[in-house]
């Protein structure tokens, strides 16, 4: 069994390289490969990048224009040559410590997607009460929508079987991504799992980049990819 890890990445110079010897040194267990994606950065995360040309199991593909974290996932998903596909950010948010349990359910056999969960079971940095309250009003729209029961819609954790995920016909170029492929998921009648995962949140200062205008455009998505494709 191998995994494939998608990185997108858009100006994490200062993140970057850790990132990367981070997923290179976790254990998962099996064979791994990771494809990176740089979104056309401008704050040198591009120069970052070159000096992993010709790593063993390092794929960088560079995109010439700004297009967002879908559009780099789905440039990402074309050269997938794994069995479990990961989405995996590049700023040190989510902990590839955590991969071998997010990719379990999927290797014993129980589950087509795993989601993190980032508010149930492990440490994780207390930040913004109004994304809190966001990312609940999102979940549930999601869930009555889908009739799932997921208690962390919007968490950039989740790994799925690179058939499913790759057999999709992904739309959404930014931030969407994560309610579209939740109710495609759910669509299909997937087996889902969740499982706890640390979190390490960061603040604007920090560099984070999703908006409230993501979350209005993540309802949005919700309802069209439930109604149609």
């Amino acid at each position: 069994m191998k995994v494939s890890i998608i990185m997108p990445a858009y100006n994490e110079a200062a993140t970057i390289a850790e990132m990367i010897a981070k997923v290179q040194a976790v254990d998962v267990g099996c064979s791994k490969e990771l494809i990176i994606v740089d979104d056309a950065s401008v704050d040198g995360t591009s120069e970052a990048l070159k000096s992993f040309r010709g790593v063993s199991d390092v794929h960088i593909i560079f995109h010439e224009q700004n297009r967002g974290k879908g559009a780099a996932i789905r440039t990402a998903l074309a050269h997938v040559t794994g069995d479990i596909v990961v989405i995996q950010d590049a700023d040190l948010e989510y902990d590839p410590e955590d991969l071998p349990r997010l990719i379990h359910p999927i290797v014993s056999g129980r589950a087509d997607v795993v989601y993190g969960n980032r508010f149930h079971g492990e440490a994780h940095r207390v930040l913004y009460f109004w994304h809190s309250v966001g990312n609940g009003v999102l979940t549930l729209a999601c869930n009555m929508l889908t009739n799932l029961s997921l208690n962390d819609m919007e968490v950039g954790y989740k790994a799925f079987r690179a058939d499913v995920i790759c057999g999709m016909r992904l739309r959404s170029d930014r931030f969407g991504f994560e309610p579209e492929v939740t109710a495609k998921i759910a669509k299909l009648g997937c087996r889902i799992f969740e499982v706890p995962i640390s979190y390490y949140g960061r603040t604007y200062a920090e560099g984070k980049k999703i908006t409230w205008k993501d979350g209005v455009a993540a309802l949005w998505c919700m309802v069209r990819y439930r109604i149609s494709d």
